[in-house]
């Protein structure tokens, strides 16, 4: 899936440890058996260029999101800001946020949904039990209603865990598959083939100036998403 402007970053946040990235459907964080451009190698291209960086950058993957998702990315720009990052992860001191475009309105407006997500790597698909069954891993989000449309509702979810396609599964567990995800219940794809997910925030602690830190990042400039953001 290859972009017009294929060099062209949107940087959120940067600073000398830490870099933030708006992800466009489509691209991959880190290089894969595709061998498509990845974000990270797109922004090691960046510091190398903007910093006259000479021989290879450092760059440090902090977590990922799926190919078909857009939103924030955050890379670390110091081993020692990596390692700090991975035990924030661990600890789950990270406040992540998503935005999800939905067919069905869920029955409550707010909830907690927690199941056993049983990941089956073939497939590359995950399935959500209500009790534990071998291998699964409990999977914790928190959703809440932000507006509606006559065909769509756009959910603001909490990730408290983070499982394999989480928000995906649980979501189309609860009877609301995300708009475009046909691997997960969705009856028809979106015309740039992603799906209406979108990772909207990330909030912590800096690991290095010790200061409260929020990115967020706008979603793709796209009908219906722009409707959703007008009317909140």
């Amino acid at each position: 899936m290859a972009h017009p402007n294929d060099n062209v970053l949107e940087i959120l946040y940067e600073d000398n440890h830490l870099i933030a990235v708006n992800k466009r459907i489509g691209d991959i964080v880190q290089p894969d058996e595709t061998g498509d451009p990845s974000l990270e190698e797109k922004v090691k291209e960046y510091l190398k260029d903007k910093y006259h960086k000479p021989g290879s950058v450092f760059l440090g993957v902090a977590h990922r999101i799926d190919r078909p998702v857009s939103g924030v990315v955050l890379f670390a720009r110091t081993s020692k800001s990596l390692v700090r990052i991975n035990e924030m992860f661990k600890d789950k001191s990270f406040r992540k946020i998503y935005w999800a475009i939905v067919k069905n309105r869920p029955e409550a407006e707010q909830g907690t949904l927690k199941h056993f997500i049983l990941r089956n790597s073939k497939q590359n698909k995950s399935y959500a039990h209500a009790k534990q069954v071998e291998g699964s891993k409990l999977a914790i989000l928190h959703y809440r209603l932000l507006a509606s449309s006559d065909s769509y509702h756009l959910l603001e979810v909490n990730l408290e865990t983070g499982r394999h396609h989480q928000i995906r599964c649980q979501l189309a567990a609860l009877g609301c598959p995300i708009r475009g995800d046909l691997k997960y219940g969705y009856d028809r794809s979106n015309k740039d083939g992603g799906i209406s997910l979108h990772a909207r925030s990330i909030s912590f602690q800096h690991p290095v100036k010790l200061e409260p830190v929020s990115i967020i990042a706008p979603p793709p400039k796209e009908k219906l998403w722009d409707v959703f953001v007008n009317c909140l």
